[in-house]
């Protein structure tokens, strides 16, 4: 069994705990768990909780991420890609989400157009390891295939928004 760098669980493990684009019970406890621990400010500044509210529930819902850094700005990319829960809720909110990593920041969440998004997709699998199973390309890979899904993979760079 193929071991992700000294992640514990293999990379076909991390693929059935999110079956059809969304997270089973085990995933959703690890969640949970990610995001009381990033939120906390527990891990380097990439890892970060996402908190946007929710489309249907209009309650804040939050998720554990890791954000790429590319060209002085940091973006957030969804591994699950264009449909997963927390791309549809940010679209929802147009944008405006808070990030936690031992404080809270209010940011807006800006869409990278699709032609940008391979540098960007490749570094995020660079940073964020455990992306690396639900991605169909290499790390190694070369920019055109990056560029190839780019389409599937929203890239959002994040921005900070003014207080309200």
């Amino acid at each position: 069994m193929a071991k992700l760098g000294s992640w514990p669980l293999s990379a076909e493990t991390l693929r059935r705990m999110y079956a059809g684009g969304r997270g089973n019970a085990a995933a959703r406890r690890f969640a949970r768990l990610w995001a009381a621990v990033y939120a906390a400010g527990l891990h380097p500044r990439r890892w970060v909780t996402l908190e946007v509210v929710g489309r249907r529930t209009g309650q804040i819902t939050r998720f554990p991420l890791g954000m790429a850094d590319w060209q002085g700005d940091w973006y957030l990319v969804p591994m699950l890609g264009e449909n997963c829960n927390w791309v549809r809720n940010v679209r929802a909110a147009d944008g405006l989400v808070t990030l936690r990593h031992g404080r809270a920041r209010v940011c807006r969440l800006v869409e990278v157009p699709v032609d940008e998004r391979a540098p960007i997709l490749k570094r995020y699998l660079a940073t964020v390891p455990g992306a690396r199973p639900h991605l169909p390309v290499d790390r190694h890979a070369p920019l055109s295939e990056f560029a190839a899904i780019a389409a599937q993979y929203p890239a959002f760079r994040v921005e900070t928004a003014p207080v309200r």
